[in-house]
């Protein structure tokens, strides 16, 4: 709120129009909750691309922060502005393989699918939702490090936040904004950390399932254990305290790991990241076809 009521202050030489709508286009993050379902049928947007909506949307964000350093008309601002393409690009390629390993298993590619196992019977395809040890978790092992390797890399969080080094760049691409457009960097940073631990949560540690049954909150509550509402409720609260496990992953890699420099960040994407999903996604490939 403070924030609101902060001068706006323009660089005096910098391109205004990019000035002002780098901070915008990074809110386009906003976009990734209408696809990300919080509980059973509990979801904005069941789209069939699912999953890889969220992928599109982060590819637009490293474009607004190119603007705001390009428009700041500063060295460091616009150094800042070119990292956020190189690093985008590095992690992303090595995450949408680990999407296509799952999507494998799924049966269409909207997120409420990604819940369940398919079968193949004699009277057809069978859905049945997934166990514990069931989850992506353990079926897709490396593909769970290498997604949460490169969501953290897209999140801009340490060892991964080049973007904004202190003790090189003084804030980055951030070096010039005051005021609202300020804030509005941090909201989409936050934001973009809280739908990359939503979509972990889905993909990999089974969303609102959980192997423990409530049996005893039903009857302590005396309310129906089918209730809609009570289920939905309580898938809620599962997959919020399954993300913020992902987020206090970050936060202990921010108190433990340093910060990497640029040939090794684009190295360790390039040469080490993105074999291993690919390897990943032809072993996933070739034990489907080997189970027809």
């Amino acid at each position: 709120m403070k924030l609101l009521f902060k001068e706006d202050l323009l660089p005096s030489r910098g391109d205004i129009r990019l000035f002002s709508l780098g901070p915008i286009a990074v809110i386009s993050i906003l976009l990734s909750f209408s696809v990300s379902p919080f509980s059973y049928r509990l979801v904005l947007a069941n789209l069939s691309i699912g999953v890889f909506l969220w992928i599109a949307v982060s590819s637009i964000v490293p474009l607004g922060l190119l603007m705001s350093g390009y428009g700041s008309n500063k060295k460091y601002s616009f150094l800042g502005g070119l990292r956020a393409p190189a690093q985008s690009i590095s992690y992303e390629i090595p995450l949408t393989p680990c999407v296509f390993s799952i999507s494998l298993r799924a049966i269409r590619l909207d997120m409420s699918c990604y819940l369940f196992l398919l079968f193949l019977g004699k009277k057809g395809v069978k859905c049945i939702e997934i166990c514990f040890w069931s989850y992506n978790l353990w079926c897709q092992p490396i593909g769970f490090m290498v997604f949460l390797i490169s969501s953290l890399a897209e999140c801009e969080r340490l060892p991964f936040d080049l973007l904004e080094a202190e003790e090189e760049l003084v804030a980055g691409y951030q070096t010039e904004y005051s005021g609202i457009k300020f804030g509005l960097f941090y909201v989409a940073s936050y934001l973009n950390l809280l739908v990359s631990s939503l979509f972990v949560t889905v993909l990999y540690l089974g969303g609102w399932n959980f192997s423990i049954p409530f049996l005893f909150l039903p009857n302590f509550l005396g309310i129906n254990e089918l209730s809609g509402v009570f289920k939905t409720t309580i898938g809620i609260l599962i997959t919020l305290a399954k993300a913020y496990l992902f987020l206090f992953i970050s936060i202990t890699t921010r108190w433990t790991l340093p910060r990497m420099r640029m040939d090794q960040l684009l190295n360790f994407g390039w040469k080490f990241l993105l074999p291993i999903s690919l390897g990943n996604l032809l072993l996933t490939t070739s034990s489907q076809l080997l189970s027809l």
